[in-house]
């Protein structure tokens, strides 16, 4: 396990692991939480598997606040409000008991998705989003963090085959290259965390990476 994962145990950490899988959109997060989650399960855990904004009846709600089109003139701190909303309801509701409970837990986004698009993407500075972050979910981090990276016209270009893009996916490609380049700096400046990811090959290239990263996880004390 990472020092930065045996430090939060150290402070009274839950006993489950926490995942979090992050990319911009078109890096391949649902097809490879579905084989992360394959993964656990044969290795005898069976995780809990949620998505931010979301997880809860409410954060639901606030997802579809935030992703409809009618709401296409948010203000960039309502739409960072929203987020951190519909994450302290997550926290209380579904990840912390989880973990108290010693379930894995394995997240489409967290906290660092909203460094890279509120932050990166809208231009909120990191600081105001610290402090938030602290008081909704204090000392919990997770234990595990797969950045999946792929260049953003190439996300983009994936994301375009799926089905009527949402609010977000409806940025200008400049929105997303600030995207990918703050969950950059979030690889390099937490490498006990973070894992980068090149998500831009084959399938099974970028599954053979995350096997890697997953089975040390599953093997650590």
């Amino acid at each position: 396990m990472s020092a930065t994962a045996v430090s939060h145990k150290d402070q009274g950490r839950p006993p489950g692991r926490f995942i979090t899988v992050e990319g911009v959109e078109g890096a391949g997060k649902t097809s490879n939480i579905a084989f992360i989650r394959q993964r656990l399960l044969a290795a005898g855990q069976d995780p809990v598997v949620t998505r931010e904004p979301g997880g809860t009846p409410l954060g639901e709600e606030i997802r579809s606040l935030l992703l409809a089109h009618r709401e296409d003139g948010m203000f960039a701190d309502a739409e960072l409000l929203l987020m951190f909303a519909a994450r302290a309801e997550h926290v209380q509701r579904k990840i912390r008991p989880a973990l108290e409970a010693g379930r894995w837990v394995l997240c489409d986004r967290f906290t660092d998705a909203t460094f890279a698009y509120q932050g990166g993407g809208r231009g909120i500075p990191s600081a105001r989003i610290r402090t938030i972050r602290d008081w909704v979910q204090g000392p919990l981090e997770p234990d595990l963090t797969i950045i999946l990276d792929v260049p953003a016209a190439l996300g983009l270009q994936r994301a375009g085959t799926r089905s009527r893009p949402d609010r977000f996916e409806r940025e200008a490609l400049a929105f997303f290259e600030r995207v990918r380049a703050v969950y950059r700096k979030i690889a390099a400046s937490e490498p006990g965390r973070v894992r980068l990811i090149d998500a831009s090959g084959a399938p099974l290239c970028v599954q053979a990476r995350i096997a890697q990263v997953i089975d040390r996880l599953l093997e650590a004390p």
